[in-house]
């Protein structure tokens, strides 16, 4: 259903910074010009704003030209205590999120979705988050998402999260279509090459692979000190491996995040990756590191010097 690169929904709702209707738009604008046609977004993104934004931009394509997914798991009430929002995002707290993936759960979160975006269908619904639901979820949510996909409302079912070995544990006991994997197989860490990958491959199931910056040390070509991984400040020794595999990229004249963006590709299950993006610069220059080959000596002087196991596959 999806291949290639993915629009990420989270940065146009002001994500850590504040982005305005104008430049989301032009961000989506962006992503579709260079060939980008599946788009991912959730309710969690700015309450709401990730799908509004996203369906505002989408709304005058052809329906049957793109991609979208979103996520369920929480559900957005209403909220009148004001402020801003906790979770990151730079938004009113017009709502809450509750955590839910019963049956009913899933129908109200996904039902708010479509309305939100504006279309009666979403290509993949994901499980969003559930590390700390797995009853609920395996019991009530994911038959509640097949029910959905029998009816035509979801085209594939799937769970997104940043671990592996639950979404190994949906696989090996329940039936997904697609697995989103949040920063566990990027061009630093590839621990879910050992069973998880390998069972996505013997069971048909599609992993898009996200965060493929480990949320920003991949993502310049020059490691900064105070680069963050996985959302916290980088410890020193994971700072100092990526700046080695930066300084073994440069001498074949391709730039860190260029190889991190390739990377995932080389695993046969990986049909797809998603980036996020809050402005059309970030998603054309993204499109354009992408589409240029990264050389094979590449992979090979990695493997030679250490930094990628010699079992790892690779584009």
């Amino acid at each position: 259903m999806i291949s290639g690169l993915g629009f990420g929904g989270a940065p146009i709702a002001n994500l850590y910074a504040e982005v305005s209707d104008e430049d989301a738009r032009a961000a989506v604008d962006a992503a579709w010009d260079a060939g980008v046609r599946y788009f991912d977004t959730a309710p969690h993104y700015g309450l709401g704003l990730s799908e509004r934004r996203l369906g505002a931009a989408l709304r005058d394509r052809p329906r049957s030209e793109f991609a979208v997914s979103t996520k369920v798991g929480r559900v957005l009430e209403p909220y009148d205590g004001g402020g801003l929002d906790d979770a990151g995002f730079l938004v009113p707290a017009t709502h809450r999120r509750v955590w839910d993936f019963s049956a009913d759960g899933i129908r109200r979160s996904l039902e708010g979705s479509l309305e939100r975006l504006g279309v009666d269908h979403v290509d993949i619904a994901y499980l969003h988050d559930p590390d700390n639901h797995w009853d609920q979820a395996v019991s009530e949510g994911l038959p509640a998402l097949h029910s959905l996909k029998e009816q035509g409302i979801v085209g594939a079912v799937g769970v997104g999260m940043n671990q592996w070995q639950m979404p190994e544990r949906f696989l090996r006991e329940a039936s997904l279509d697609y697995v989103m994997l949040a920063g566990r197989y990027t061009l630093l860490e590839q621990d879910s090459l050992a069973s998880f990958l390998p069972l996505c491959e013997e069971r048909g199931v599609s992993v898009v692979a996200v965060a493929v910056f480990n949320s920003g040390l991949l993502a310049r070509p020059e490691v900064p000190a105070d680069a963050t991984y996985n959302y916290a400040a980088a410890p020193a020794e994971v700072i100092d491996r990526a700046r080695r595999i930066a300084s073994v990229c440069g001498r074949h004249g391709v730039v860190l995040p260029q190889a991190a963006l390739q990377f995932p590709f080389g695993h046969p299950a990986v049909k797809a990756i998603a980036v996020g993006a809050r402005s059309a610069g970030e998603i054309t220059e993204n499109a354009a590191l992408l589409a240029e080959k990264v050389p094979a000596e590449l992979w090979a002087d990695l493997k030679a010097e250490g930094l990628l196991a010699p079992e790892v596959p690779t584009p």
